[in-house]
């Protein structure tokens, strides 16, 4: 009785408005589930076949077969995939994905990894050459973003070290725990963390998988990071406060140097996530370009996550994970040490691990050179220039920011998301943004060879111009991301999210 005069004087202060609004909503959501239902069951209908389409043309499995198949058939009918899924990223029709694609580079990482394929660095007593990869990629990755010559020589806690992991959501997730743990051991049982709304989506992962409170924090006009506003949400509690070199959506720099003195100012982390710029920003400042300080040369930053597996140009599969100094680092780290199975330890979140990976990562960045890297990130910096002035030329359509190797551009005039529509059936594959409505091509090797920028721009025109004279159609992907980016009730669309990854697995 006593709870329960509690919780009525509670709500005998509240204003009747709200409760009556709070009713209505509650009352409808049967009914938007059932229009979300109707509408995504439809799209996801739409959408199976272009999701399928070798279904009933070639052999399918729900059990081993009996009897194994040749490996002479099965490397055809493999390489007869290949054959039909390569020449759209090889003809520079993806927004990001495949960042190199040349077939001599391709062709030798694929080399370095037959060669490796059996490595494990779980077992670096028997492939010691593993470590010798991962501590070179990370050392080489580390200098490049402002550790410096002398770093191995500075004490344990200067010294900029790290780990190679699978990809840029482990190194983010990575760097997120060890946070965590570390401000356990200073007392704080509900860790924070401050980040602009435009970070990428593994921070959110981080924050559900590690019981880490996210405050998302919008950013400016500009489209970076609002300092003043991430000032004003750090507690007690905060652990660490992130900026995006640059951001995937727009391509733009946060303003790190501002970020990092903010948490050193306060006593806590900051992680700098340059998983998508990390191996074109330092290279193009060496071309002159405006970049903004954002590595460990800016005092403050204590981590940063970069991709090697996309500038990088190494085989898909690998990121590293940087710290300032080994007692950050090491709360990433798993050890066991009263399993019968023995001692057990493991740097990242994988124990086993392909290092066949690591040795294409490795070869990759060595064989590139200081030179390579230098020419491909002219390229790209030159052709994402011819495609911007473009874009700037169209009055329909208008540019989000000035990024160095990213076009996003959004729409007052016009439904932004049918051109992307038109685009896709003219072959792009490219990304749509939301919050606001906004498209993005993420400039790569791909787009710099002869013809390709000049193919989009000829294609971005006439498909701006078919939005512009002609009524929607049906179909597209114009409804799935317009009502999604409308829809109040975000776990609906999440649902809708998890039958379409169902459909993945569907055989």
């Amino acid at each position: 009785m006593k709870l329960k005069s509690i919780g009525q004087n509670l709500l005998d202060r509240v204003d009747p408005r709200i409760i009556a609004a709070t009713e209505r909503a509650m009352k409808a959501i049967p009914f938007v589930k059932a229009r979300l239902d109707k509408e995504y069951g439809g799209m996801l209908d739409g959408m199976e076949h272009s999701m399928r389409p070798y279904a009933g043309k070639i052999e399918s499995y729900s059990a081993i077969p009996d009897k194994g198949r040749t490996r002479e058939d099965l490397l055809s009918e493999i390489e007869g995939l290949a054959a039909k899924e390569s020449p759209r990223w090889k003809e520079g029709f993806l927004s990001g994905a495949v960042y190199s694609g040349d077939d001599a580079h391709v062709e030798f990482m694929n080399r370095v990894y037959s060669a490796t394929s059996q490595v494990n660095p779980l077992h670096s007593d028997v492939w010691p050459s593993a470590s010798k990869y991962e501590a070179e990629i990370v050392a080489m990755v580390a200098d490049m973003l402002g550790a410096g010559p002398g770093n191995g020589k500075a004490p344990r806690e200067d010294q900029i070290c790290g780990a190679v992991t699978s990809g840029g959501t482990e190194s983010i997730l990575l760097a997120m725990k060890a946070y965590r743990d570390r401000a356990r051991e200073k007392g704080v049982k509900k860790p924070e963390m401050v980040v602009p709304n435009t970070v990428h989506a593994a921070f959110d992962k981080a924050s559900q998988y590690f019981g880490i409170k996210m405050k998302k924090i919008p950013v400016g006009s500009d489209y970076v990071a609002n300092v003043k506003a991430m000032k004003a949400a750090i507690t007690r509690n905060t652990i660490v406060l992130v900026a995006s070199a640059p951001c995937f959506p727009y391509g733009l720099v946060d303003p790190v140097t501002e970020i990092a003195a903010l948490a050193k100012k306060n006593k806590i982390g900051c992680h700098v996530d340059a998983c998508l710029g990390g191996f074109v920003l330092p290279w193009a400042k060496q071309l002159g370009a405006a970049v903004p300080p954002f590595d460990f040369v800016v005092p403050g930053v204590t981590s940063m996550s970069v991709d090697t597996h996309k500038y990088g140009y190494a085989a898909k599969g690998t990121s590293v994970v940087l710290y300032r100094g080994h007692e950050l680092r090491s709360h990433q780290y798993y050890t066991v040490t009263d399993w019968p199975g023995g001692l057990y330890f493991s740097p990242t979140l994988a124990g086993s691990r392909p290092g066949g990976l690591s040795a294409a990562a490795w070869a990759s960045l060595v064989s590139t050179g200081k030179g390579g890297y230098l020419a491909a990130t002219r390229k790209i910096l030159d052709t994402t220039e011819l495609i911007k002035a473009a874009v700037r030329s169209m009055p329909e359509i208008e540019l989000m920011g000035e990024a160095l190797f990213m076009v996003s551009f959004c729409s007052k005039k016009l439904d932004v998301y049918r051109v992307l529509d038109e685009l896709g059936k003219k072959g792009w594959n490219l990304n749509g943004l939301h919050r606001p409505a906004a498209v993005h091509l993420c400039v790569t090797l791909r787009h710099t060879q002869p013809g390709v920028a000049e193919r989009f721009i000829t294609d971005l025109r006439e498909a701006v111009a078919a939005v512009k004279d002609s009524p929607p159609a049906s179909g597209g992907m114009a409804p799935v991301y317009g009502m999604a980016g409308t829809m109040p009730l975000k776990g609906l669309v999440g649902d809708f999210l998890k039958r379409y990854i169902d459909l993945l697995y569907k055989v």
